[in-house]
Order: C-alpha cells, then sequence, then structure tokens
C-alpha cells in the first residue's frame, strides 16, 4: 500500500509504502472490543470499598430480647436491614484486569491501525517538528491540514517543541510508536504517524 508523505505544512513530500500485513487487514469489530476491553479494565483503579456488617460503627449488643415483642427477631444494631448498618456483598478492592493472549494485543492494534487506513483518516508526516514551542503554530498547522482531533504516533520521545506545543490543545495527544495502543487510536479521528515510527511499528508487529 502506498501513501503519500506529508509535512506539518501540507505538503507533499514523498510516498512511502506500508505493510499490508500491518495496515491492510480486514477490520474485526469483535477482536477491537476485546482489546478496548482488556486496556479499561486494566486502567481501573479499583479501590472502591463500603463497609461491612462487621466494619460499621455500632454496639454488637442484640437490641432488644428475642421473643415476646410482637417485632421481628434482630440482633444487633449493625444489621444489613438498618440505616447506618453495614452492605452485603459490596464492592471491595480488587484488581479489574483480565489476562489477553498477546498474539489478540498484537492482532487488535495491527486492525486498528487497519481500520485508520481504510477510512482514509491516516495520514504520514516526513517529522513532528516545531521551530518554537508555540500552540498558535501548530494549531494553525492542523487547521491547514483540517484536522482537529489527532493522534500523533511518533518514534521515541517526541520533540520538546512539538509536545510543548501540542500540551495545550485538548484533542490532539502524542505518543511513542512504543505505547501506541488500540483505545487512543480509535477514540481520535484521525492518526498521523512520522515515517520513522512507521517502520519501527512494522517491525514490532509482523
Amino acid at each position: 500500500m502506498q501513501v503519500e508523505v506529508r509535512n506539518l505544512a501540507g505538503e507533499s513530500v514523498g510516498t512511502a509504502d506500508l505493510s499490508d500485513t500491518v495496515f491492510g487487514l480486514d477490520v474485526r469489530e469483535d477482536i477491537l472490543h476485546r482489546v478496548v476491553r482488556w486496556q479499561l479494565a486494566r486502567r481501573r483503579a479499583g479501590t472502591h470499598k463500603v463497609k461491612g456488617r462487621s466494619e460499621v460503627a455500632g454496639s454488637t449488643a442484640k437490641i432488644y430480647k428475642q421473643k415476646g415483642t410482637g417485632r421481628a427477631r434482630h440482633g444487633s444494631k449493625r444489621g444489613t436491614m438498618f440505616r447506618g448498618g453495614g452492605i452485603i456483598f459490596g464492592p471491595t478492592p480488587r484488581d479489574h484486569g483480565f489476562a489477553l493472549p498477546k498474539k489478540i494485543r498484537k492482532l487488535g492494534l495491527r486492525t486498528a491501525l487497519s481500520s485508520k487506513a481504510k477510512d482514509g483518516k491516516l495520514i504520514l508526516i516526513d517529522a513532528a517538528q516545531l521551530g518554537e514551542p508555540k500552540t498558535k503554530v501548530l494549531r494553525r498547522s492542523l487547521e491547514g491540514l483540517g484536522l482537529s482531533s489527532v493522534l500523533f504516533v511518533v518514534a521515541g520521545e517526541a520533540e520538546r517543541n512539538f509536545a510543548l506545543a501540542s500540551r495545550n490543545l485538548p484533542l490532539v495527544d502524542v505518543l511513542s510508536q512504543e505505547g501506541a495502543n488500540v483505545y487512543d487510536i480509535l477514540r481520535h479521528d484521525t492518526l498521523v504517524l512520522t515515517q520513522d515510527a512507521v517502520g519501527l511499528l512494522e517491525e514490532r508487529l509482523q
């Protein structure tokens, strides 16, 4: 698959060949769904907690005698049916993550890249670099390219001026190719890859 390479000004600077095994797969929504669920589950803090019957404050004494009152039988006021009592089967701290085979994770990333390529939402640029760390300069470049919600994937660390300029744009994110993931690719409208990042992604995913 051959794709045009542009610079940040929108000018064509050449072409590049993309591997069909990474950027030309059929889109499988079931794989994307599994990988996104796996990612979001791993991100959960899992710090939810409520107090059970043994943890709430209050006496453990029986509130009134068992028989002869005509009322329902009760133990302590910590019971789950009382206001301020314990919660039964409530959430406790736990890890929400689950295992997903490495082959599925790799296939998910290749499928996400292929999805953007198929939809015409994949752009290749020669480099993600700016002469000065100015947000308005990058915003103008993106407006010139007709972009708003963008994920930039670069090789290694993002160039300092570019990283600083993009930091204040709410719908623009920059990731290294090692951090490229299905969820972030799908939640942005357009995926922009540098030429160096393409080579590293193809090497890693083939």
